[in-house]
């Protein structure tokens, strides 16, 4: 799951679709099946990871909106949505994540008696998110400085969701900032809410639940509700780049 990021996926020669190939995709699916959260590969390499995040002081149509953390009590930091076309290598990620993490969504929604509306392509479901009147883009590139922190949060913006979600960490955590844990709480049936705590390393993803997940229960399936979030930093500065599979209304 730690391989460098320099395989090329064989069929089409993108460099990011080898990366995100090159893991461990039943190992990945065990975890999140346990945990709600896996580690992926790394995805960036430091010098992408640079470059994305020189991206955010970008005044040049890059970006459709800001949004201040504190004054809309979601925490303190800020954070920025992409306009779409994705800048590279944004777009080649999302397409080569989607079909991997598909199974994953079709087996949850089946294991809670619902219907997997989700397509073979992430193209298709972005145009049914489009038909659905969910047309804004969702990818953020978030920035927090020193005692900023995110709330716990699901991103679901509209009725049609995916229920799995990548963030990257763009920084490398214990030299460009300390603290900044990414954190899954996951509310379980009828018991005490777990909660989940994890340092990404520079350019890895974390494969993440969105909305909510299956845990088996004595009444079988059951829906565990799942929020995420971002422990307050401690020193230094740490920017994100979350992967959304679902457009906004």
């Amino acid at each position: 799951m730690t391989a460098q990021p320099t395989t090329q996926d064989p069929a089409t020669g993108d460099v990011h679709a080898g990366r995100v190939a090159s893991g461990d995709w039943d190992a990945i699916t065990a975890e999140v099946n346990e945990y709600g959260g896996a580690l992926l590969p790394r995805l960036l390499t430091p010098e992408e990871a640079a470059s994305i995040r020189a991206l955010y002081d970008s005044q040049d149509g890059v970006f459709r909106t800001t949004v201040d953390m504190g004054r809309h009590r979601f925490g303190e930091g800020q954070y920025r949505y992409f306009n779409a076309p994705y800048p590279e290598p944004i777009e080649r990620l999302k397409q080569a994540l989607y079909p991997r993490l598909l199974p994953i969504a079709r087996d949850w929604w089946g294991k809670l008696g619902r219907e997997p509306i989700w397509p073979d392509t992430l193209d298709e479901w972005l145009d049914m998110c489009h038909a659905a009147g969910q047309t804004k883009s969702t990818a953020i590139l978030l920035e927090y400085g020193e005692k900023d922190w995110n709330a716990l949060h699901r991103d679901l913006y509209g009725d049609l969701v995916f229920p799995l979600q990548v963030v990257i960490n763009l920084n490398d955590p214990g030299v460009d900032h300390t603290g900044g844990e990414f954190l899954l709480l996951e509310q379980r049936p009828r018991a005490q809410s777990r909660g989940t705590a994890f340092l990404l390393p520079q350019g890895h993803g974390y494969v993440f639940t969105t909305r909510d997940r299956p845990v088996r229960s004595a009444r079988g399936w059951s829906a565990a509700p799942v929020r995420h979030g971002v422990s307050a930093i401690r020193s230094g500065e740490r920017h994100t780049l979350a992967l959304v599979f679902h457009d906004a209304a």
